[in-house]
């Protein structure tokens, strides 16, 4: 079952807040008040042990209040500068691996509020080449990566395992075939409007010939893995308003639970 990781921060750090504010406003003064009045009918300093019970807070208040900093860190430093995401498939192999870690830039692409994921300062524009989080249009509430190779206004044809970018064919040179006994599987360094990155192409696999206009405020997105990925040649564009942000690097590749996580493979995404 999915989950809205983001809302259920929002909500835990707004429940949080309003302990910190109820214990600020209300329950902080009166224990105070509790403290002088004991002092003064002690005439003298109090035992420490009775100064700490009327001090005392309850358990719910305690965790409430000690809880909501760490909470409004994690949700402005989540919400508007990086996030942190795990690669679930292989649709962008061979640039992301299946269990590679990787950071999102959040304010790339303009900041936008929690949850309601709305726009609020603008920045700059996606570009031709990025590798770009954003959420599945026919279902929000999951999060895809892939390549951004069409632009709005763009027209963008596949044929023959070819992409072409308004009738120019983005050049492909052959780097390996994987593995050796199967030389149908390949990896190809591909220049996408300058953006140079590796492909896979399999052989095997039927090749689509179609082609479609990139309507305005919208982009095209294509996983590496070409003939392995959901994309926009399955479902359609992906509109400005579910982009989440640029991935930038990858931190940490752990594939399964049981396996070790490793930090050798730390790397800029390109």
């Amino acid at each position: 079952m999915d989950f809205d990781f983001a809302l259920i921060l929002v909500v835990l750090t707004f429940v949080s807040g309003l302990v910190w504010f109820f214990d600020k406003i209300s329950l902080q003064p009166k224990r105070k008040e509790r403290l002088a009045s004991a002092q003064a009918q002690a005439e003298g300093e109090l035992p420490e042990t009775v100064v700490a019970e009327i001090n005392r807070e309850s358990s719910w208040v305690d965790t409430g209040r000690s809880m909501f900093p760490v909470l409004l860190v994690v949700l402005i430093l989540r919400s508007f500068l990086v996030e942190p995401f795990q690669i679930p498939s292989g649709s962008m192999l061979p640039t992301l691996k299946i269990g590679d870690f990787i950071l999102v830039n959040k304010f790339h692409y303009g900041l936008r509020l929690p949850v309601l994921n709305t726009k609020i300062v603008s920045m700059n524009e996606p570009e031709r080449g990025d590798v770009i989080v954003f959420k599945y249009p026919k279902q929000p509430s999951i999060n895809y990566i892939k390549r951004v190779v069409g632009l709005p206004g763009d027209v963008i044809r596949y044929q023959n395992k070819t992409l072409y970018v308004n009738g120019a064919a983005q050049a492909q040179q052959l780097l390996a075939q994987l593995p050796p006994n199967r030389p149908e599987r390949l990896i190809m360094q591909e220049n996408l409007s300058g953006v140079q990155h590796q492909i896979y192409k399999d052989l095997m696999r039927p090749s689509q010939n179609m082609e479609w206009t990139v309507p305005a405020g919208q982009y095209f997105m294509v996983g590496d893995n070409r003939d392995n990925s959901n994309d926009s040649r399955y479902w359609g564009f992906v509109p400005e308003e579910l982009l989440v942000g640029k991935a930038f690097a990858v931190w940490m590749h752990w594939p399964t639970f049981l396996s070790w996580p490793s930090f050798g493979d730390v790397r800029v995404i390109e």
